[in-house]
C-alpha cells in the first residue's frame, strides 16, 4: 500500500522532476514536449489551481497526482486529475491505487464527477487501470496525439459520475 501525502515542490521537486522527466522523454502518454524544462513542469504540477500529492512506497516517491477543477463556475463540480508512476516501479498497482485515492479525495473536495481529457488510445494499462476505478470512455478525439513513435493516434476522454 502507498501512502499520499502533499507535494511539497521544495523537498519534492526533484524527486517529482525525475518521474516527470522520464514520462515526457518516452514521448507516447503525456502531451508536454520531451524537451520541457524542470522549471516548466514542476510549475505545472504544483500549479495553484492544482492540489499535488507524491505517492510513497517505503519511504520512496513512486508517484505523484493532482486534482483540479475540470473547469470553472458552471463545471467547477466536475473534478480533473493527473497520474505518474515512476517506470521502475511500474506494474505494481501503484495508478490504480492512486486513482483510488483520487476518488475518494475528489469526493471529499465536494465534486461530483472526474473528468480525464485525453487519455492516449495507444496507452492500453493506463485506459484497463481507469476502467477498473469505473470509467467509463465517453469520446474520442481522432489523432489528439503526436505519439513519438507511432505519429498522430486518437485519445479518449473518460468520465465517472462521483455523487
Amino acid at each position: 500500500m502507498i501512502d499520499i501525502r502533499k507535494f511539497n515542490i521544495e523537498t519534492d521537486g526533484d524527486a517529482i522532476w525525475e518521474i516527470i522527466h522520464q514520462i515526457i522523454i518516452e514521448g507516447d502518454t503525456l502531451v508536454f514536449s520531451p524537451d520541457s524544462t524542470k522549471e516548466k513542469m514542476l510549475t505545472y504540477w504544483a500549479a495553484d489551481d492544482k492540489l499535488a500529492y507524491v505517492a510513497e512506497l517505503n519511504g520512496t516517491i513512486v508517484g505523484t497526482m493532482y486534482i483540479k477543477q475540470n473547469q470553472p463556475d458552471l463545471g467547477s463540480h466536475v473534478a480533473n486529475a493527473g497520474y505518474l508512476v515512476h517506470p521502475s516501479h511500474r506494474g505494481k498497482g501503484i495508478a490504480e491505487q492512486m486513482c483510488r485515492l483520487s476518488l475518494e479525495e475528489a469526493r471529499n473536495l465536494g465534486f461530483k464527477a472526474m473528468q480525464f481529457n485525453i487519455v492516449i488510445s495507444t496507452n492500453t494499462v493506463a485506459v484497463r487501470v481507469w476502467q477498473k476505478c469505473g470509467f467509463e470512455i465517453i469520446g474520442r478525439l481522432p489523432k489528439a496525439f503526436q505519439h513519438q513513435k507511432l505519429g498522430f493516434v486518437d485519445a479518449f476522454v473518460m468520465y465517472q459520475w462521483l455523487a
